[in-house]
């Protein structure tokens, strides 16, 4: 008898413990998706000026909920997996030429020039100047998407390719891309306004690019010379500041900091001969044995201490990291500037997200906008699961831009007026 009500039991047993096993996936679901996470306008950061109030009229998506994919995108590891494995949806191919210019140490930098393909909002000849993420080019599809949308919107493109990034261009210099080396983006910077003296520049900078961009701006008045604005795109700011939380495992960021040193390793690899040969002439400072070295790195700060300081004469890492971040630069830049990141950016730690808050209390030219959700680079919009082939993104940067443009031509507008009725009286 006691036998028969034990199995009697067993079902209703087997069913609590399986209950208790979708409630704890359940759960997990839940917490690792952050669905419970509220959707909202970006929180903004800036002073009150005539041109703060005018970009809030002017650009709704400041003002407006930011929504991404329903069941993933309030997740920043997957957004930003997805940006960094699957780039974009239906990814388009703008038609560029490619163009090389020789550097002073011999080196070939290489960029990409797209036309516009419809006529500006303003009437204007503009360029984007754009600098991608860390080892990127302007064969990325969240470039090639990017690029094909401000086309599409009357913008003329010049892509930078980061020197060593692209496979199929050979390095002619013992020298790669570095985290703030300027000297590529400002050759091609320089190109953009000898072949088209009438344009005016938007400088768009991702990432590691967004560093580039911003120290370009703020190391001489020179280099901000026809230009309208700036926007950055999910940069760090501080090297050295962020160089603790990358070894963290919070967020996992010590899994993508080995990732993308994996990355780098084979980029400099691929490079080895020009970089290490015997027959190149190769700084002082870099050593065989640090080839060694670069065989068993496993962070960024290692290989950025073996290696890529030392392309510029770098004594440490400390030196290398405080002369290259844009951070002791932002203060020098006068055009309008978007700084933008996600509160969800696996990447980025809330501590660095500092000195752009600091930054917009100070400059009247300085708008921080920092959305909840959109993870580094993501930023996807869709209904529930399928995200759409433009993202936040991109539309942000493009609205920017044009209200940019928009109210530099008002403010030229009034100082003619004024000019005409002086003239009268």
């Amino acid at each position: 008898m006691n036998a028969m009500l034990e199995t009697t039991e067993l079902p209703a047993v087997f069913d609590g413990v399986k209950l208790a096993a979708v409630a704890a996936v359940l759960y997990v679901i839940v917490r690792c998706l952050n669905l419970k996470s509220p959707t909202a306008p970006p929180d903004l950061y800036f002073q009150d000026s005539g041109l703060s109030r005018f970009l809030l009229k002017s650009c709704p998506l400041l003002t407006k909920e930011y929504i991404p994919p329903l069941i993933w995108g309030k997740s920043g590891h997957i957004q930003t997996a997805l940006y960094g494995k699957m780039g974009r949806v239906r990814s388009p191919h703008p038609y560029g030429h490619r163009k090389f210019i020789t550097m002073s140490d011999g080196a070939t930098s290489t960029f990409d020039l797209f036309e516009p393909l419809a006529e500006h909002c303003v009437g204007d000849d503009v360029t984007m100047v754009i600098c991608p993420g860390i080892a990127n080019h302007s064969e990325k599809q969240y470039i090639r998407t990017f690029v094909d949308y401000a086309q599409k919107n009357g913008y003329r493109c010049a892509v930078l390719n980061h020197l060593g990034a692209l496979p199929n261009i050979e390095l002619t210099s013992p020298r790669m891309f570095t985290y703030g080396c300027t000297w590529e983006f400002g050759a091609m910077v320089n190109y953009i306004k000898k072949t088209y003296p009438m344009t005016q520049l938007v400088v768009v900078g991702f990432s590691l690019g967004g560093n580039i961009v911003c120290k370009y701006l703020g190391e001489t008045q020179a280099n901000q010379e026809k230009v309208l604005c700036c926007v950055s795109m999910c940069q760090g700011y501080s090297a050295l500041r962020a160089q603790e939380t990358f070894m963290q495992w919070d967020q996992c960021r010590r899994f993508y900091n080995f990732l993308m040193a994996d990355n780098m390793k084979k980029i400099i690899l691929s490079h080895r001969q020009a970089l290490f040969g015997d027959h190149v002439k190769k700084p002082q400072s870099l050593e065989d044995t640090d080839l060694s070295r670069l065989y068993t790195a496993t962070s960024l700060m290692q290989i950025d201490d073996n290696v890529m300081r030392k392309f510029h004469g770098y004594n440490s890492l400390k030196e290398y990291y405080e002369e290259e971040s844009c951070m002791r630069y932002l203060h020098r830049i006068y055009v309008p500037l978007m700084l933008v990141n996600a509160a969800d950016d696996p990447l980025v730690h809330e501590s660095l997200l500092t000195i752009p808050k600091a930054l917009s209390e100070k400059r009247e030219n300085v708008m921080f906008v920092l959305p909840l959700h959109g993870g580094h680079l993501g930023f996807f919009e869709g209904s529930v699961l399928f995200p759409e082939p433009l993202t936040w993104m991109d539309k942000l940067v493009v609205e920017y831009a044009n209200a940019i443009c928009q109210w530099e031509r008002n403010k030229s507008q009034c100082s003619d007026t004024e000019q005409m009725e002086a003239e009268l009286e």
